[in-house]
């Protein structure tokens, strides 16, 4: 069984930064594709960032210039740096990662930006 375990959330104020992690654990798997999504309040889930096992990403656009995936293959965890942090980007985000085991999600982490 693949088990996530995020971390890096909190309190921010506009114009901060954070970096969520999220690792990957449990035996006999492989990693493929690790994504980024947020759930705002009152809002559906986004898709915010991926990043595939060569290494190539993309971003919302509402993300684009702010957000950075990247991934630690040997230790299979993905980090979301975020600057520049707006109101907006308040929301629980959560990992998800594809594996050779299936589809695995984090449990979430707040991230709340506020003055």
């Amino acid at each position: 069984q693949v088990q996530l375990v995020e971390s890096g959330g909190g309190l921010v104020q506009p114009g901060g930064s954070l970096r969520l992690s999220c690792a990957a654990s449990g035996s006999g798997f492989r990693v493929d594709v690790m994504t980024w999504h947020r759930r705002a309040p009152g809002k559906q889930r986004e898709l915010v960032a991926t990043i595939t096992t060569g290494g190539s990403t993309s971003y919302a656009d509402s993300v684009k210039g702010r957000f950075t995936i990247s991934r630690d293959s040997a230790k299979n965890t993905v980090y979301l740096q975020m600057n520049s942090l707006k109101p907006e980007d308040t929301a629980v985000y959560y990992c998800y990662v594809s594996t050779t085991r299936g589809g695995v999600w984090g449990q979430g982490t707040q991230v709340t930006v506020s003055s």
